[in-house]
């Protein structure tokens, strides 16, 4: 699911497409993907084109959300949660910054903490 969704927003050249794997830190998805549009009108055709691929293979979307005012738009695929953002709301938001691991310091249980940026 994950290249179908990535290779749809290539198709409508949104802008720094990444994907996640946060299988190991959330039990509400596998991977995430997070893409940029660069204006509102642009959020929401990666949007619609994100949902034909996925709707043309079968699958059916959990959810949409935001679709309006359409800064974000989270489209929820169960295993994979796609983010379209607006450039503003993505530099705001950093999900990249947020879902990133790093090693926790020398606490000798070897756990991972949460980092809000790099």
């Amino acid at each position: 699911m994950t290249d179908l969704v990535l290779d749809a927003v290539a198709d409508v050249k949104g802008v720094g497409a990444v994907a996640l794997d946060v299988a190991a830190l959330t039990d509400v998805t596998d991977r995430m993907v997070i893409v940029s549009g660069t204006s509102r009108r642009h959020v929401r055709a990666i949007v619609d084109r994100v949902l034909d691929a996925v709707k043309a293979r079968g699958g059916r979307p959990v959810g949409v959300e935001g679709r309006e005012p359409g800064d974000w738009v989270l489209i929820d695929l169960a295993d994979v949660l796609v983010h379209v953002m607006d450039e503003k709301a993505r530099a705001f938001y950093d999900l990249e910054g947020l879902w990133q691991v790093v090693e926790a310091p020398t606490s000798g249980h070897g756990d991972a903490a949460w980092a809000a940026g790099p």
